[in-house]
């Protein structure tokens, strides 16, 4: 992990275009949740430990996608402006790295039973929690000190562009995942800003089978209702 100053003054978005936020309050949403879900596991229960280790799962792949989007797309933009990310090159090796330790952990959990799978079930628990530590600080430093550097070299139309080519390559179950995952984790404005741009970049019916199978399903039936006001005001 590096060096962060935790307590330095976060910088101000100042209506720049936040390519890191809501995929990162998608995450950090969902890496809680599932901890918390390990923490309070029974391990013993076959049913309620096999969905738990399922959910896990997608989150890693995402996860592991998530890592592949930034390296291509967003780390070579730095590069393009002679922009070094050796270090977080460096880190998305580490987090590849912990995503196989991660699936070993579930795996011992899979091949085990009784005493033995309580016991893998705590190390899965500790394992993950300290994955996510250093995901958060990683998450932290991209926005507090690798958002500004992108700021200053390039303009919001550009970061969009970056970030629509990330959203044009993935296959639509997978956009449809990615969408359920951030939605719940995001404010009503920017749910507002996100949901209004999918309208206005998608035809119609597709737009349509996203509010049913990702948008909808994600969020209650308060917050569905208002960003149905938001989008009509």
């Amino acid at each position: 992990m590096s060096n962060i100053d935790f307590m330095a003054n976060t910088p101000l978005l100042a209506n720049r275009y936040d390519l890191y936020g809501g995929v990162h309050k998608g995450l950090r949403r969902m890496q809680c949740m599932l901890l918390a879900r390990l923490g309070a596991n029974d391990f013993e229960d076959t049913a309620a430990t096999e969905k738990l280790l399922a959910d896990l799962k997608r989150l890693l792949s995402m996860a592991a996608a998530h890592v592949e989007h930034e390296d291509r797309e967003i780390h070579a933009a730095l590069r393009a402006r002679a922009i070094d990310t050796g270090l977080l090159d460096e880190q998305h090796d580490d987090h590849r790295e912990a995503f196989t330790v991660i699936a070993n952990k579930i795996a011992a959990i899979e091949e085990s039973r009784g005493a033995e799978r309580i016991e893998a079930g705590r190390g899965l628990y500790l394992t993950f929690a300290a994955y996510i530590a250093d995901d958060f600080a990683h998450m932290h430093e991209e926005e507090t000190v690798l958002c500004p550097i992108l700021w200053q070299a390039y303009s919001d139309a550009e970061l969009q562009a970056i970030e629509m080519r990330i959203i044009a390559s993935l296959p639509p179950e997978e956009n449809m995942a990615f969408t359920r995952m951030m939605l719940p984790a995001m404010n009503p404005a920017e749910r507002n800003a996100m949901v209004g741009g999918m309208r206005q970049g998608m035809p119609p019916e597709v737009f349509n089978a996203v509010i049913e199978f990702a948008i909808r399903p994600s969020l209650t039936e308060a917050e569905f209702a208002a960003l149905q006001s938001g989008l009509a005001a």
